[in-house]
């Protein structure tokens, strides 16, 4: 995970081992959908502030389709968020690895107030070819996993748009 010069925040996710166990979704259009997490697919969540109760998930699926979500506070989500830019995602598959590349625009990423570190949740849920689902996070705070949960969120991000040069 890493910024660019421009502001936008790539994230690059590798899967590996015995993919054939994986039920990784079809190839499709590049475009919004909605329950992507039903399914193999990458996630973030990322908060602006950590004393604020809002924070931003985004999924992408191995397919190349995406979803954004802007959130208040746990799981309520902003009626009024509209998608300033598309995240781009590209998949690349191997007998043995798939990664995944989503790139962020700077426009999409939440807005930070303070020039305190942003909190990032990184996940994935994986649908194996049986049909059953493991869910991955770097935390996971609660006795289930539950991606939401702000406790979740252990990754430290700067926001370089606070970020000031030093005489």
């Amino acid at each position: 995970m890493a910024y660019r010069d421009n502001g936008d925040l790539c994230l690059v996710y590798a899967l590996t081992g015995a993919l054939a166990g994986i039920a990784l979704p079809a190839p499709a259009a590049a475009a919004f959908a909605d329950g992507l997490w039903r399914h193999t697919c990458f996630e973030v969540f990322i908060a602006a502030d950590r004393d604020a109760p809002g924070y931003r998930e985004f999924n992408f699926s191995p397919s190349g389709e995406w979803a954004v979500y802007d959130f208040l506070a746990y799981r309520e989500r902003d009626p009024a968020f509209v998608i300033a830019a598309p995240p781009t995602i590209e998949t690349i598959r191997h007998d043995d690895r798939l990664e995944l590349q989503a790139t962020l625009p700077a426009a999409l990423l939440p807005a930070s107030v303070s020039p305190g570190p942003r909190l990032v949740g990184l996940c994935a849920v994986l649908e194996s070819a049986d049909g059953s689902m493991s869910y991955r996070a770097l935390h996971h705070a609660a006795d289930r996993p539950d991606f939401h949960h702000r406790g979740s969120f252990t990754l430290e991000l700067s926001d370089p748009r606070h970020h000031q040069e030093q005489p």
